[in-house]
């Protein structure tokens, strides 16, 4: 069973994943391990785009393909029949334990939801219970924890969102994105919702594609054949594309991580088709919207309403209600840094209403939420979100704090009053004052030691004695440890020992920076 890529009925998931945890180790058939894995993501009009797409492409790319279809529990796919006639490849259900192999296609069963783990495809019953379904942000999201820079999604014909948690999953793991044109699908919702992220690397009609990824897959970047040992060896190349992003976007990239930094570059130049880095320069020079694109690359964050659940249930049950109990002040204020499109800004105002009505205290709770992406920023403000923000909502907060329009949802005008968000450089612009919380999750990671150094002083200088900072789940307090106490280590909690005024030179810090809120209330 092994060989066929199947398991004997009857073994439980333990065994499943110590199964494929060895297999990881020493991959059986790993000759035929696929370069990417393309999952491909369709609902209503999704057989045509289907067909559309698998037709001219190639049996022997390298690729395999997992096919996630929104399907009717109660019909009968003829799914594999249909799209045998169109392919050389062998298209096949889904099965439990199945390894993903090279040239195949990989189809959803019905009821179940389809992940994959170090290669091999793991089956879940899909839960209608909350009346939302999503298996293909469910799919992609999996895909992208494991292969990373060998997933790609592609979004095809349907109604309503589901994909777009998927995409941006895979964006942030470094892989690439493919969306049906609106024009040429027959329902356009799936296709609008993911283009409306600014995610997608192409945009194209579903026959149209293959060539796109066959050019892609083969760029020397994307292949690793005769890959350059590193772009960092052309330091003019790097310092021009620097200081083109300052010029159009006033960020400077210099002192983000350099491997960061070289990966989204390369894969700008694997979508461009373009080889030598001094070519990518002047196409930069030449056409300001890949300035732009590159930068949309860079700032890349995946976030979600009450991300890393057991840190929100610390600060529900615990530290916001003993930070409230001792407060004296009738306004606190709170402060995201790097907030990227608000869900995290807005999952601390609904904790701290839910906790000040447990306490019968009124307070003014104000929380700053600021990024540098000024787009972000606007999606933020006007709290507006698809609707499988559902799937990380209890059914008692969507009740409570959201309302319903069409096929998305939006905070209520409460929550949102809560909230300023502002345009705003954490490194550069002046900190803001008196702040009781500042959340900096999965910022630092972006950053080289010196300005990680000197985010971490500003933030301090922010915090009031007592001040809670929380930090992302691989960041820590680094060189300024004896600034904070740990409050709580697998949380990334801290409380500030006091104020230190920044030693790095930079602007006056005492003064709270000018805020543009851009809130559609």
């Amino acid at each position: 069973w092994r060989q066929r890529g199947e398991e004997p009925a009857g073994r439980d998931a333990e065994h499943r994943s110590q199964v494929a945890m060895q297999d990881h180790e020493q991959p059986p058939g790993a000759e035929s391990s696929p370069i990417y894995y393309v999952g491909v993501g369709a609902s209503a009009g999704g057989l045509e785009a289907l067909e559309a797409f698998f037709t001219p492409m190639p049996a022997d790319s390298g690729m395999a393909f997992i096919v996630i279809q929104h399907l009717s529990p109660d019909y009968k796919s003829m799914m594999v029949e249909l799209l045998s006639k169109r392919t050389a490849m062998p298209v096949r259900r889904a099965e439990e334990g199945m390894r993903v192999e090279a040239g195949s296609i990989y189809l959803i069963p019905p009821k179940k939801n389809l992940s994959i783990f170090h290669g091999k495809l793991l089956l879940s019953e899909s839960d209608h219970s909350r009346g939302l379904n999503l298996p293909i942000d469910v799919f992609l999201r999996s895909l992208a924890d494991d292969q990373g820079e060998k997933s790609i999604g592609v979004i095809l014909s349907g109604t309503g969102s589901d994909g777009v948690r998927g995409i941006r999953a895979i964006k942030e793991a470094g892989g690439m994105v493919m969306v049906q044109s609106e024009e040429s699908a027959r329902f356009d919702g799936m296709p609008r919702a993911a283009i409306s992220t600014g995610l997608a690397d192409f945009v194209l009609a579903p026959d149209d594609m293959p060539s796109k990824l066959l050019s892609f897959i083969r760029h020397p970047y994307a292949a690793k054949i005769d890959r350059p040992q590193t772009l960092l060896s052309d330091e003019d190349g790097l310092t021009r594309i620097f200081a083109l992003l300052r010029e159009r976007t006033r960020v400077d990239f210099t002192f983000y991580k350099p491997t960061t930094v070289i990966r989204r570059i390369e894969r700008r130049m694997t979508v461009n088709q373009i080889h030598d880095l001094r070519d990518y320069v002047r196409f930069m020079e030449s056409y300001s919207g890949e300035v732009t694109a590159l930068y949309r690359e860079l700032l890349i964050g995946v976030t979600s309403f009450f991300r890393d659940r057991e840190v929100f249930d610390e600060l529900e049950t615990h530290y916001l209600p003993q930070l409230f109990e001792r407060t004296e002040a009738r306004e606190v204020r709170f402060w995201v840094a790097g907030c990227s499109t608000g869900e995290e800004a807005y999952s601390l105002a609904m904790l701290s209403r839910e906790a000040l009505e447990n306490q019968g205290k009124r307070l003014d709770v104000k929380i700053f939420a600021t990024d540098i992406d000024r787009d972000a920023i606007l999606r933020a403000s006007s709290g507006i979100y698809p609707e499988g923000i559902a799937v990380d909502l209890s059914p008692k907060f969507l009740a409570r704090y959201f309302h319903r329009r069409e096929d998305h949802y939006q905070i209520d005008r409460s929550i949102r009053e809560m909230v300023v968000f502002a345009q705003h450089n954490l490194i550069k612009d002046p900190p803001f004052t008196n702040i009781e919380l500042v959340s900096c999750r999965n910022l630092l990671i972006y950053l080289q030691p010196v300005l990680q150094r000197k985010a971490i002083e500003l933030i301090n200088f922010s915090l009031n004695p007592q001040g809670i900072l929380l930090l992302g789940s691989s960041e820590t307090t680094g060189e300024l440890a004896d600034l904070f106490e740990p409050l709580h280590q697998k949380c990334k909690l801290y409380a500030s020992k006091g104020k230190r005024r920044p030693t790095s030179n930079g602007p006056e810090l005492s003064i709270t920076p000018e805020v543009r809120p851009w809130q559609n209330r």
